[in-house]
């Protein structure tokens, strides 16, 4: 089996790396290093867990020498805060032994501590596409000596509307650079930005989305309807032996918020919810807590977890059933990380049943269906989105007055029929004076 020593490392990153207890790289860090190295562009297309950071950090370093210029060399574009704070970390600790300038530019934080951060001298850039745009437009960053550019989770980039910052990032990078681009799908969006703005990629695929992870069990439960499925959750929960780190997955900030508010009733202490409403603060504690060990529930939407290097999840449980059946890869890929055991469980409607066969026939594997425990309730509420068509909402603050009178109606008191007139002076004045029966006030002869 290959070692990191056979890829022929610089001394400060072969320290680095066996620091970190790595002795064997995963097959994409194995096909990235030579391809990255050689100066081609590249496109990886792996799942996560499979050591991406790594895979395109490890050659970047490798050919990386000192230097005193202040402006950057190397730019790393990912989607969320919580990827750029994480993958500084990961670079500074695999460049622990080299003298490297590593700063993280994300919104949500003072601009003015980034710029002056910048402006000191930086080697390697890792940012969201926003912030990077408003400090390059400023002045306070050039771009004109990067030489290497890599898009991280370049999906999630896209669907989160960041196409128009890409585009205008890459008009100001200089055009004799290597692109480097990784994602966990690959899409007809993603396919356009290639051919925009890549020169005879080489693809690199490890682990094709529609490959089911040998090491996941997966299971599903057809459920009745939304707040069935939290009864469900309650009680698989409730069982800690075997449910001990768990990611609930979720559509929408909305959802995410109220399952939250039920769960918590009963997980009061053990539960945490990411989504993009949530403060920077907040989200980074409640991933911390989860992270630690010390809450052991935490409920996300697809866009928050993305890409975090989350450990030892036992269960990834899929509330909903995502409408591209590549995310659910994405998400399972959460558990079973690094070769060990994990668990996978998806809960769908009658309505979601068809999302179900599309992920099957995409994995050609059909997924276990249990049985839903008989102590469970089946919920009789329903959400907004649930209710049928000839629901009839009643709303308590409807205007009756548009309503017209039913069988029992009656006829207002006369003392009650009266209408505005406006005040009395006015009433008084209009009978003074009328308005002229012709032009200029003169009675016809």
């Amino acid at each position: 089996m290959e070692t990191f020593e056979n890829l022929n490392l610089t001394s400060p990153l072969q320290n680095a790396i066996e620091d970190l207890g790595f002795t064997h790289p995963t097959p994409i860090q194995l096909k990235a290093f030579p391809v990255i190295r050689s100066g081609k562009n590249v496109i990886g297309i792996s799942q996560t867990g499979t050591g991406k950071t790594l895979a395109f950090t490890l050659p970047l370093l490798q050919d990386l020498g000192f230097t005193k210029q202040l402006t950057p060399r190397i730019l790393i574009l990912v989607p969320t805060r919580e990827l750029v704070i994480q993958i500084v970390e990961q670079v500074k600790n695999f460049s622990k032994y080299m003298n490297l300038r590593i700063q993280g530019i994300y919104g949500g934080t003072n601009i003015n501590t980034q710029k002056k951060a910048v402006r000191e001298g930086v080697d390697v850039i890792v940012a969201t596409p926003g912030r990077l745009y408003d400090i390059v437009i400023d002045g306070s960053l050039k771009l004109k000596t990067i030489k290497k550019v890599v898009i991280d989770e370049v999906d999630v980039m896209l669907d989160l509307g960041f196409r128009f910052q890409l585009n205008n990032l890459f008009e100001l990078l200089p055009s004799s650079r290597q692109n480097i681009m990784f994602s966990a799908t690959m899409t007809e969006e993603i396919d356009e930005l290639i051919q925009d703005f890549f020169i005879a990629p080489e693809t690199i695929s490890i682990a094709v989305s529609g490959t089911p992870l040998d090491n996941i069990s997966q299971a599903k439960y057809g459920v009745k309807n939304f707040y069935t499925k939290i009864n469900l959750l309650v009680h698989l929960l409730k069982d800690k032996e075997s449910y001990k780190k768990v990611l609930i997955f979720v559509s929408g900030k909305r959802n995410a918020d109220r399952i939250f508010e039920k769960l918590d009733e009963d997980f009061n202490g053990e539960l945490g919810v990411i989504h993009s409403n949530k403060t920077q603060n907040y989200r980074f504690k409640a991933i911390e807590k989860f992270e630690e060990g010390t809450s052991r529930l935490l409920l996300s939407t697809d866009v928050m977890a993305r890409g975090l290097d989350l450990n030892q999840i036992s269960h990834v449980i899929n509330f909903n059933v995502p409408a591209f059946p590549e995310n659910y890869m994405h998400r399972i890929g959460r558990t079973g990380r690094a070769e060990q055991e994990g668990s996978s469980i998806l809960l769908f409607t009658a309505k979601e049943r068809e999302f179900v066969e599309a992920i099957e026939t995409l994995m050609v594997h059909e997924i276990s269906e249990i049985e839903i425990p008989e102590e469970v309730e089946i919920s009789k509420q329903l959400t907004p989105d649930e209710r049928p068509d000839d629901y009839v909402y009643k709303n308590p603050n409807r205007n009756l007055k548009l309503q017209e009178g039913g069988a029992s109606f009656h006829e207002k008191k006369a003392k009650n029929q009266k209408t505005n007139q406006g005040g009395k002076y006015r009433r008084e004045l209009a009978k003074k004076y009328k308005k002229p029966k012709s032009r200029g006030g003169k009675k016809k002869k």
